[in-house]
């Protein structure tokens, strides 16, 4: 899902090269790279300026990005062009996907910092980017790719789903939904040796999920590789279609998690799983009622019972 919607990555089902295990540039470094000998130092210098605080720069006009940097419009202008840009706007293009793929969350912090909102700004600015996120999310669903990749989840034998840090949660979500529902699947957690062990015990049958977002984690790219190495299907949720997630994998969905905070804002992931989800269980309803209705028969005790006799309400007066 590209900005929320589907995105299947034919070019990737090939194993990783030699090559694509090393470390990776975006389009904007690679041509900076490839001009850097015949540029002057003036314009080196800001290039590396504007690649090295992508946060502060994307979204600027070029004559914003003149006027931030003290320098004629012009001089922006035609350094863009050495680059080999006939528009401002596909520059402008390239420069929001390296931010998007090299943004950390301390400088997703220290931008808001410098914004000078009050704490209740800063609260109301991510309920509005969490709103944004879901409402592109929904616009741009693709259906029939949701079903697609339920299906693939179908077929496969076990499913393995890696998150770390933030995606963890993600992770434990999908797999802890689809085993509830009759599918053999788990979201290791722990060392990169173990993950590693996981990955090794899949093979064609098997299906790997990998959610990364941003740069992405070197340990979920590796797992990705790894399957590619043993033949095993891979499918990423990411936020960018250059990210390695998406360039690796099989086939993704990249939606936005762009937010305000350190974190990230995860609302539009949550609700694609979460339709992926309900595309499982009602490929087969009788199957998934069935696992549901034995898991409720036996782990009845789970539920929480108030002590006979008593209310259970131990505090009788509102919290102050």
């Amino acid at each position: 899902m590209s900005s929320g919607n589907s995105k299947t990555n034919g070019t990737n089902s090939r194993a990783a090269s030699s090559d694509d295990r090393k470390p990776w540039t975006t389009t904007l470094e690679a041509r900076f790279a490839e001009v850097a000998p015949s540029l002057s130092g003036s314009r080196q210098r800001l290039i590396r300026e504007i690649l090295d605080h992508p946060e502060e720069t994307y979204f600027l006009s070029s004559r914003a990005l003149a006027k931030r940097y003290d320098l004629d419009p012009t001089t922006i202008v035609r350094t863009i062009q050495a680059l080999g840009y006939k528009r401002y706007s596909e520059f402008a293009a390239d420069l929001r996907s390296h931010f998007v793929t090299r943004i950390t969350p301390y400088a997703v912090m220290r931008s808001a910092v410098r914004e000078k909102r009050s704490v209740a700004d800063h609260v109301e600015h991510t309920l509005e980017m969490d709103i944004h996120n879901l409402n592109a999310l929904r616009a741009q669903l693709d259906v029939p790719h949701v079903l697609e990749i339920a299906k693939r989840i179908d077929r496969a034998r076990r499913i393995v789903v890696v998150g770390i840090d933030f995606a963890a949660p993600l992770a434990n979500l999908l797999a802890y939904g689809l085993v509830s529902i009759g599918y053999d699947a788990e979201a290791p957690v722990g060392s990169t040796g173990n993950l590693h062990q996981k990955i090794l015990l899949l093979g064609p049958k098997d299906l790997l999920v990998a959610i990364s977002f941003g740069r992405c984690l070197q340990d979920t790219v590796d797992s990705v590789i790894r399957a590619h190495d043993n033949r095993v299907p891979t499918f990423g949720l990411t936020d960018n279609e250059k990210s390695p997630i998406a360039r690796f994998c099989d086939a993704s969905w990249v939606m936005s998690i762009a937010s305000p905070s350190f974190h990230g804002s995860y609302v539009a992931v949550v609700s694609a799983i979460n339709g992926l989800l309900v595309a499982c269980s009602q490929l087969h309803p009788q199957r998934s009622l069935q696992v549901l209705r034995r898991k409720e028969q036996e782990f009845r005790s789970r539920w929480y019972t108030p002590p006979s006799g008593k209310s259970g309400n131990r505090n009788s007066g509102k919290l102050e």
